[in-house]
């Protein structure tokens, strides 16, 4: 596996120990209980979750005003906790503060700590740890259908067009622009041309591309490893920037060591660049050439998948090309351009032969 993925995992895992450190002990056994079946991000993100969860019972419910601190909850207290707590939980992550910062919370953050308590209940419930499963009788919070943002064909255009060209850009963007022209522009081209995630894109190395069959290895979710394939415009950005700008700036600082010198995509100070990097450059070139539009990578992402999906009309295909291990997933984020085949469908059909 890619080094990028190793040591991100390593530095997950890491903070992961930290914040389950503050934890109630018994909160060791869940983590440990599902980590087969889990990620290292995905258990972190519950930790994060069950870190509020828990101040919120600490300062919140009567039933443990006693308590100095969160590591004194013990398993049974989770009997202790009625529906009315969860519920007010549940409205207390609109907006609440912890550790001095103030937080806030839409349908969709609730929706995810909401789930994360009742995965933590349900594992204690299911392994007879605690004798009933009250979050099970929490409703989930309505989750509203999004607007599904992408770029049209000519906003794609336009987005490359100012990433090569530099119009429309303050003049210090431009100067950075000038010195990162042909990554850019690479990274963007790979994205829209191919549909990998960011974390797919950063993690890249030069040894992952054979331009003889115009392939490469990604790194997926989980860990998995899967060949993907790009085109002639895809292979010609990326070999105007390996060797040119990419060669050029490791000539530049042969004298220095550099750790990452197989990574794909570098940053000026001769870095692996990052995801937060690549989000900025493509929110920057997006203001651009999209200002009424908010892109990121996955909404690059999503133009790919909707691109390919007009053009073969096999929503399998798709699914298989983005990754996605469940094709109705592949169906929640492009579904609206079924709109396309109603209106082709609305044309098609005739009631009567045409009469002079």
């Amino acid at each position: 596996m890619a080094n990028y993925f190793n040591e991100r995992d390593k530095s997950v895992t890491r903070r992961l120990r930290e914040i389950r450190d503050t934890l109630p002990e018994f909160c060791e056994e869940f983590f440990v209980g599902i980590e087969p079946q889990t990620t290292a991000l995905t258990r972190l993100n519950y930790a994060y979750d069950l870190r509020i969860f828990f101040d919120f019972l600490l300062h919140n419910v009567r039933a443990f005003r006693g308590y100095k601190d969160v590591t004194e909850f013990t398993i049974e207290d989770l009997s202790k906790i009625t529906l009315v707590n969860l519920e007010s939980y549940l409205e207390y992550l609109s907006y609440y503060e912890y550790d001095g910062k103030e937080y806030t919370n839409g349908d969709k953050g609730k929706a995810r700590k909401i789930s994360t308590v009742r995965t933590f209940f349900k594992y204690f419930f299911n392994h007879d740890r605690i004798p009933s499963n009250i979050a099970a009788k929490l409703t989930m919070p309505k989750q509203h259908d999004k607007d599904i943002i992408r770029l049209e064909h000519r906003e794609v255009e336009r987005i490359l067009d100012v990433a090569e060209t530099g119009d429309g850009m303050s003049e210090h963007q431009r100067k950075i622009q000038r010195n990162t022209r042909a990554r850019d522009v690479a990274i963007l081209t790979l994205l829209l041309g191919t549909g990998i995630r960011v974390s797919e894109c950063v993690g890249l190395n030069t040894s992952d591309i054979d331009f003889e069959t115009n392939a490469f290895t990604v790194t997926r979710k989980g860990g998995n490893r899967a060949i993907l394939y790009f085109g002639d415009e895809v292979a010609d950005a990326l070999k105007y920037y390996i060797y040119g700008e990419r060669q050029a700036l490791i000539n530049r600082c042969e004298k220095v060591e550099i750790k990452d010198r197989d990574a794909l995509f570098l940053s000026l100070q001769v870095h692996r660049i990052s995801v937060r990097a690549v989000e900025n450059l493509v929110k920057k070139y997006a203001i651009a050439a999209a200002p009424l539009k908010k892109i990121s990578p996955h909404k690059l992402r999503s133009t790919f998948g909707t691109n390919l999906y007009r053009a073969t009309g096999d929503i399998y295909m798709v699914a298989d090309v983005l990754g996605h291990r469940d094709v109705n997933t592949t169906k929640k984020h492009y579904a609206a351009i079924e709109e396309d085949h109603r209106k082709i469908a609305a044309q098609v059909v005739k009631l009567r032969d045409n009469k002079s």
